[in-house]
C-alpha cells in the first residue's frame, strides 16, 4: 500500500493573458513546500496560516498585517526608523515586538462606525501607551505590530494556533513573547490604517468573538503562568487589561439581576413596605442622592471619558466636548449599553461551557438593512430573552409596591434598569437602516413567519429554519462539562423561586401559606404542557390526512381554554390583576423548564419528549417575536420616524442613497404590476 505524503505549499497564481483560452488562472504547483506529518489542520485557520507563512519569509523583522488595513506611503518612509528600535534597549531588554498605533478610517459612514472609531482610537493610543509604559503589560493587539522574526521563529512562531482556546490568536503571540523573556513596546510616530466594522450586526459579531476569546484566555495556561511570574502590581495590571475588564462587565450585569431579585424579595415579603415607613429610611436624603448618581453612572455616560481624553489631546478639548454632546444626541449610551450585553453573554457562556468559535464579520463597508429574522437569530439569547426577563421583574416590582412607594423613589431605583431593558430589546431595530420603513416591516414579517414554520433537518441551515437554528443554538451544552450543566440548571431554578413568591400574592391565596398551593400551581403547568403535547401529536397524526379533524380539535381546545379563562375572571374572588400575575408567574417557569430540558438533552431525547420541548420552545419564540415586532410595526406607521432615524444615524451620502432608492423602487404593488406589463 502506497503511503500518502502531505506538504505545506506556497503557491503562486498567474493570471491568464487576454487572448488565452486557458482557465482564469494557472497555478505554479510548488514554489516552496514542507513535508507534514499528516493531513490534519490542528488549529484555527488564521494563526495556522501565519505560522505556515513565516517559514517562507526572509529578513529579521516581520509584520503580520491584516487584510482590512492600509499602509500609507508616508508611513512607509518611517519604517527604517521603526526597525532601528530593535537595536535599542527599552528598559532592560531590546524589544521583540514593536507596537504601532492604528488610524481608523471608517468613522464617517454612520453613527455606530463613529462610536467604534472613537473607542478604538482611544484604545490604540492612550490605552496602549499606558499598557506599554509604565504598566509593562502590552501584548499584541491587531496586526500592524512588527515581530523580531528570529526570536519568534525559535519560540513557536508568531501565533498560538490550538483550536478554540487560542481563538484570539493575536494576544497569545504577546503572551508567548513575554513569557519567553521578550519585551513589547509601543511607537506612536508611525501608524497603519484600519477599517473597522460599520454596522451593528458586524460590530456585535466582532464583540462576541473578542468576548469568547477572553473567556478562553481566562482558562488558559498562559494567563495562569503570567499571573504566577509577574510581580504583584504587574499581575494586577495584566488582570485588569485582559480578562479583568470582561469579568468586571459580567459582574456589573449580574449585579443588576441580584439587585432586582433582591428588591422583588423585599416587596413580596413585605419587608420593603416596613422599611419605607421607617423615618430613618424614608427621610434619608443622602441615600436618594446616591441612588440618583448611581443611575447617572449606569446609563453609560462615563464610558465615553477615555474617548474624550483622546479627542481632547488630538483635536483640542473644545472639539472633544462638541463631539461628546453629538455622540449623546446620536444615542451613544444606547450603543455602549447594548455592547455591554454582548460582552457579558458570550464571556459568561464561554466560561461556563467553552465552545468559542471564530465569527466572520466580513468587515464590509456597506451598511444594509438587516431582516427581523437575522436580528432575532443574532440577539435572541444574548439580549432579547434577558431584556424580557428584567422587564417582567420590573413590572412585578411595580405592581406590588406602588401602593406605598413614592414615584420619585421608584424612578431613582429603576430608571437605569428600564434604560437597560429598552436598549437590549430595541437597539437592533433603532440602529438598523430602514428599520422603521413600512414596506421593509411587511417583508420582514413574511420572512420571519416563513423562517419560524420551516422544518429543520439534515442539510437545512439555521438561516432557513427555526428548528435548525434552535438545535444549533444550544450545541455548546452538548460539549459542556458536568459542572457547566449543573451550574446551568442551578441558574434556571431562579424562575421557580420567582413563581413561588408570586403564587402567594393572588387574591384567593393571600391568606394561606400552605405548600399545597405551590403544588397545585405545578398541576396547572403540567395541564398546559399536556395540552401542548396533544396538539403536537395531533399535528403529526392528523394534519396531513385528517386536516379538518385536526383543526376542529385545535378549535375545541382553544375555546375551552378561553371559556375557563372567562369563568375565572367572572368569579367574585378573582380579579383581572390575578390573571396578569398568573401569566407573569407561569411564563418564566416554562422558560426555566426549557433551559433545564436543553441542558439535559440526551436524557430528554431518550425519554421521547424532545419533540414536545421543541413545540413549547416554538411557542415561546413566537411570543417573544410578537413582543418585539409590535412596537416596531407601530412606529413604522408614521413616516417621519424612518426619516428621523436615517438622518440622525447615518451620514449624508448614505441618507441620500436611501431616499433615492425609495423613489426609484416605488411601492411594491407598482413594481409588481409594471413587471407583469
Amino acid at each position: 500500500m502506497v503511503e500518502k505524503v502531505y506538504y505545506s505549499a506556497l503557491v503562486k497564481a498567474v493570471p491568464k493573458s487576454v487572448d488565452s483560452s486557458e482557465p482564469d488562472q494557472k497555478l505554479d504547483q510548488v514554489i516552496y513546500r514542507i513535508k507534514l506529518p499528516g493531513p490534519a489542520i490542528l488549529g484555527e485557520g488564521k494563526p495556522e496560516n501565519q505560522n505556515h507563512a513565516i517559514i517562507f519569509t526572509r529578513g529579521e523583522g516581520l509584520q503580520t498585517i491584516d487584510m482590512n488595513q492600509d499602509n500609507y506611503m508616508e508611513e512607509a518612509f518611517k519604517m527604517r526608523n521603526l526597525l532601528q528600535e530593535f537595536l535599542k534597549k527599552h528598559g532592560v531588554r531590546k524589544p521583540t515586538i514593536l507596537g504601532l498605533r492604528e488610524h481608523i478610517f471608517t468613522g464617517s459612514v454612520s453613527s455606530l462606525a463613529w462610536f467604534m472609531s472613537n473607542q478604538e482610537t482611544s484604545f490604540v493610543t492612550i490605552g496602549q501607551r499606558l499598557l506599554a509604559e509604565p504598566l509593562k503589560v502590552r501584548f499584541h493587539y491587531g496586526h500592524p505590530d512588527v515581530f523580531d522574526r528570529l526570536f519568534h521563529l525559535t519560540r513557536g512562531g508568531v501565533s498560538k494556533a490550538s483550536k478554540v482556546i487560542n481563538l484570539s490568536e493575536d494576544i497569545f503571540a504577546g503572551f508567548n513573547s513575554t513569557l519567553r523573556g521578550g519585551n513589547v513596546t509601543l511607537h506612536e510616530y508611525i501608524q497603519v490604517g484600519k477599517g473597522r466594522d460599520v454596522g451593528l450586526n458586524q460590530i456585535s459579531l466582532f464583540e462576541a468573538k473578542i468576548a469568547c476569546g477572553n473567556g478562553e484566555q481566562g482558562v488558559s495556561r498562559d494567563i495562569y503562568r503570567l499571573g504566577h511570574r509577574f510581580d504583584f502590581f504587574r499581575m494586577l495590571s495584566c488582570y485588569f487589561t485582559t480578562v479583568g475588564f470582561y469579568f468586571s462587565t459580567l459582574l456589573t450585569v449580574l449585579t443588576v439581576y441580584v439587585f432586582l431579585y433582591g428588591r422583588l424579595y423585599l416587596v413580596l415579603s413585605g419587608l420593603e413596605e416596613e422599611l419605607s415607613n421607617h423615618p430613618a429610611i424614608r427621610d434619608n436624603k443622602p441615600l436618594q442622592v446616591a441612588l440618583a448618581s448611581q443611575s447617572f453612572v449606569q446609563i453609560g455616560l462615563l464610558m465615553a471619558l477615555p474617548m474624550m481624553m483622546e479627542i481632547g489631546l488630538e483635536k483640542g478639548f473644545r472639539n472633544a466636548l462638541t463631539e461628546f454632546v453629538l455622540m449623546q444626541l446620536q444615542l451613544a449610551p444606547v450603543f455602549f449599553t447594548f455592547s455591554l450585553g454582548t460582552r457579558t453573554h458570550y464571556f459568561g457562556r464561554t466560561l461556563l461551557h467553552g465552545g468559542a468559535r471564530y465569527r466572520g464579520t466580513g468587515r464590509g463597508f456597506v451598511v444594509f438593512h438587516a431582516k427581523f429574522a437575522d436580528n432575532y437569530r443574532l440577539y435572541s439569547r444574548s439580549h432579547f430573552v434577558k431584556g424580557i426577563e428584567l422587564m417582567i421583574l420590573l413590572l412585578v416590582y411595580h405592581i406590588f409596591g406602588r401602593a406605598y412607594r413614592g414615584v420619585v423613589a421608584y424612578v431613582l431605583i429603576t430608571v437605569s434598569i428600564w434604560f437597560l431593558v429598552g436598549t437590549w430589546l430595541f437597539a437592533p431595530f433603532l440602529f438598523n437602516p430602514s428599520g422603521f420603513e413600512w414596506q421593509k416591516i411587511v417583508d420582514d414579517w413574511t420572512d420571519w413567519n416563513k423562517w419560524m414554520n420551516n422544518h429543520g433537518g439534515i442539510g437545512v441551515s439555521p438561516e432557513k429554519s427555526w428548528e435548525s437554528w434552535w438545535e444549533k443554538e444550544h450545541d455548546h451544552l452538548l460539549h459542556s462539562g458536568t459542572r457547566g450543566i449543573i451550574f446551568e440548571i442551578l441558574l434556571s431554578i431562579r424562575f421557580f423561586i420567582y413563581q413561588y413568591g408570586l403564587i402567594y400574592h393572588l387574591s384567593f391565596t393571600r391568606h394561606t401559606r400552605s405548600f399545597l398551593v405551590y403544588g397545585l400551581s405545578w398541576l396547572v403547568i403540567l395541564a398546559i404542557l399536556l395540552i401542548m403535547k396533544v396538539v403536537s401529536v395531533g399535528r403529526r397524526q392528523f394534519s396531513a390526512d385528517f386536516q379538518l379533524v385536526f383543526r376542529l380539535i385545535k378549535g375545541l381546545i382553544f375555546l375551552s381554554c378561553v371559556s375557563v379563562l372567562i369563568t375565572l375572571i367572572a368569579l367574585p374572588h378573582i380579579t383581572f390583576l390575578d390573571v396578569i400575575v398568573c401569566i407573569l408567574a407561569f411564563m418564566p417557569t416554562g422558560w426555566g423548564l426549557l433551559l433545564i430540558a436543553q441542558a439535559l438533552k440526551p436524557l430528554v431525547v431518550r425519554a421521547g419528549i424532545w419533540g414536545s420541548v421543541r413545540t413549547l420552545a416554538r411557542g415561546y419564540e413566537f411570543v417573544i417575536g410578537l413582543l418585539l415586532f409590535t412596537p416596531v410595526a407601530f412606529l413604522a406607521w408614521f413616516p417621519f420616524v424612518s426619516e428621523f432615524q436615517t438622518r440622525m444615524l447615518f451620514n449624508q451620502a448614505f441618507s441620500r442613497g436611501l431616499q433615492i432608492s425609495r423613489i426609484l423602487g416605488g411601492p411594491k404593488k407598482d413594481r409588481s404590476s409594471s413587471n407583469k406589463e
